[in-house]
């Protein structure tokens, strides 16, 4: 249970809500905990069916996976950025994962509590709880890409971040707001895998919707032109980031820039594919 506690939180992203969206984690991190401990007694008394207990749960989480797909997929219509496909699905991937982690932790402490003592299974549930912290985080967007604020520059009808083309801008109105509340900025990959992985559009709509969640945006519904972009030059591989918050910190974007998780889905490794090749 102390391994589920460490691993559920709610942050900027307001999901699990609180408090009744955690009641239903703690609720499943119990029954996975208490199938990780009855697991080693069972199979030690030659309980082969109690196995079967595991394959059910197994089942279940992957149910709670759905659920949370479902759900977040509801919230995300009523965004005005949504997380889109790509992050959903690896938020609720994290939910079955971390079910997981929780049977592993009550496995190992209630094995050496048996076959050793008791102060060996507080030593071995110690460190399960290590690895779940090194394990509950991934890896974030500074990672792989150089993040640098840019210029705006708006050329005629033409809007430009630093020199990438994003869009045309038919009306004075919303070029003024978009010189006061735009803010642009620069992502470029550190090598070819990074390249791909930027280019994935999951991956530049959770930067969207990362900005918007911390930031705010400066927008309602109904309003096309003010929609917040993320281009990328075909040429070099940069991708250029256009976002209008209410009010303009660019030092807490590059903050949230350097932090948005890398999507599992957009993770692309053609540089690994190269030394495969190489060698074979």
């Amino acid at each position: 249970m102390i391994a589920r506690f460490q691993m559920l939180r709610t942050d900027y992203r307001q999901y699990p809500t609180y408090p009744h969206g955690k009641i239903i984690h703690i609720a499943l991190g119990f029954i996975a905990a208490g199938l990780g401990a009855v697991a080693v007694p069972a199979l030690l008394n030659k309980e082969y069916t109690a196995v079967t207990f595991l394959t059910l749960a197994a089942q279940q989480f992957r149910d709670v996976r759905k659920m949370e797909r479902e759900t977040l997929m509801k919230i995300d219509e009523t965004e005005l950025v949504p997380r889109g496909s790509a992050y959903i699905e690896g938020i609720a991937m994290v939910f079955e994962g971390r079910n997981y982690l929780v049977i592993l932790t009550a496995l190992v402490t209630t094995l050496c509590t048996v076959l050793f003592a008791w102060y060996w299974g507080v030593t071995a549930g110690v460190l399960a709880l290590l690895l779940n912290a090194m394990l509950k985080s991934g890896k974030n967007l500074k990672s792989i890409v150089d993040v640098q604020p840019a210029e705006i520059r708006i050329d005629g009808p033409g809007l430009y971040v630093d020199n990438i083309y994003i869009m045309n801008i038919g009306l004075e109105d919303t070029r003024d707001k978009m010189r006061k509340h735009g803010m642009g900025f620069i992502l470029t990959p550190s090598n070819k895998d990074g390249r791909i992985s930027i280019a994935n559009l999951g991956q530049r709509q959770a930067i969207l919707h990362n900005l918007s969640a911390i930031l705010g945006i400066y927008r309602d519904s109904g309003e096309p032109s003010l929609l917040p972009m993320a281009k990328l030059d075909l040429e070099d591989g940069r991708l250029a980031v256009f976002f209008l918050a209410p009010q303009v910190h660019l030092e807490q974007a590059l903050q949230i820039l350097q932090h948005v998780p890398l999507l599992e889905y957009a993770v692309r490794l053609p540089r690994k594919a190269e030394r495969k090749g190489r060698s074979g």
